[in-house]
C-alpha cells in the first residue's frame, strides 16, 4: 500500500505547520523545505483549508496556520479528507469489479480487514504525537536545510 502524494504532500504540511507555530508559512516556504511541487501543495493547502486543518491568509503577509491544535489534529481524519480512493484492489469497488472470481475469492475480506486496521492505527494518532517533542528538531533540520541551500545558491 502506498498512501497518495496528496496525503503525503497534507502531512508534511501539517508537520511544518506544528513545527512552526509562531510564524505565517508560505506555501513556497513548504514546498522549498521538502522539495516537492509548489503547484500540487497549492491545490493540497486548499483542501487541508476546505476541510479545517489550515488557515489560509492572503496577501503580501499571507501565509498558513494550523486552523486546529495539533492535538486535535487525528491523522486518521486527515487521510480520509485527503484520500479520495482506498480502493486497494478492483473488487473493493462493485461498480467498476470486473474480476471473474470476486463472488467466490476471499482476498476481498482480509484485504478490507486490513485497511480498516490500518485506518484504526492513524486514528489512534495526533499531529501532536508525531510533532511534539520533535518541533525543535524539526525546525532546527528546515533551518540546516535552508542553510544549505541557500550557501549552494551563493
Amino acid at each position: 500500500m502506498r498512501l497518495t502524494l496528496h496525503l503525503d504532500y497534507a502531512l508534511r504540511t501539517l508537520i511544518f505547520l506544528a513545527a512552526n507555530p509562531q510564524r505565517r508559512v508560505t506555501t513556497k516556504l513548504v514546498s522549498d523545505a521538502y522539495g516537492i511541487s509548489k503547484n500540487h501543495l497549492v491545490r493540497v493547502v486548499q483542501n487541508l483549508e476546505k476541510h479545517g486543518y489550515v488557515q489560509l491568509t492572503h496577501g503580501r503577509l499571507g501565509g498558513m496556520a494550523l486552523a486546529k491544535a495539533p492535538d486535535a489534529i487525528k491523522l486518521g481524519d486527515v487521510m480520509r479528507c485527503m484520500e479520495t480512493n482506498m480502493e486497494l484492489v478492483e473488487c473493493f469497488n462493485s461498480q467498476t469489479n470486473t474480476c471473474p472470481i470476486s463472488p467466490v475469492c476471499r482476498l476481498k475480506g482480509v484485504l478490507q480487514e486490513a485497511t480498516q486496521a490500518f485506518t484504526a492505527t492513524l486514528d489512534k494518532y495526533t499531529l501532536a504525537d508525531v510533532t511534539g517533542q520533535s518541533a525543535a528538531a524539526l525546525r532546527k533540520h528546515f533551518l540546516v536545510q535552508f542553510e544549505t541551500t541557500d550557501n549552494a545558491a551563493s
